[in-house]
């Protein structure tokens, strides 16, 4: 798991919700309209929405697809559980994502345009850097 904390449009975490969670079955209404987000609650993952406004449209398996206006935040929670995003409203419809993210989930976010290039190579040298720290600290632990 990896620590996530960056900028995103709400557009580009909605679209990271619906390719994670019903990419397969939302109707094209659905998934061209900019103001319906699926949610889910249960035992296996869940989504949440917080909105001044909000509707329920259709329930389309474990998924309930509902209409928001004005998103304050949403919280996320994979299937697996190794995912815990929430998405917080700072002004209109940017907002920051915190939380962690599993490698699908990372791939998700990108693919979504949640996260940028950049904020991945920070990742990914974040990363190199700690497993280079860890690899170096595992040498001079076998050293006499």
């Amino acid at each position: 798991m990896v620590y996530i904390e960056t900028t995103a449009t709400l557009e580009s975490f909605r679209r990271f919700l619906i390719n994670n969670t019903c990419r397969s079955f939302i109707p094209e209404s659905y998934l061209r309209d900019r103001e319906v987000f699926p949610e889910k609650e249960g035992d296996r993952g869940a989504i949440y929405i917080e909105a001044a406004d909000k509707v329920t449209l259709k329930k389309i398996r474990d998924i309930t697809f509902i209409n928001a206006k004005d998103v304050l935040g949403i919280i996320y929670i994979s299937n697996s559980g190794n995912s815990r995003l929430k998405w917080r409203q700072i002004r209109g419809t940017l907002g920051k994502i915190t939380g962690e993210a599993s490698a699908n989930s990372i791939a998700s976010l990108i693919a979504s345009g949640a996260l940028s290039k950049k904020y991945v190579q920070k990742l990914a040298g974040l990363t190199d850097t700690a497993e280079r720290n860890k690899h170096r600290q595992e040498e001079d632990a076998e050293e006499p």
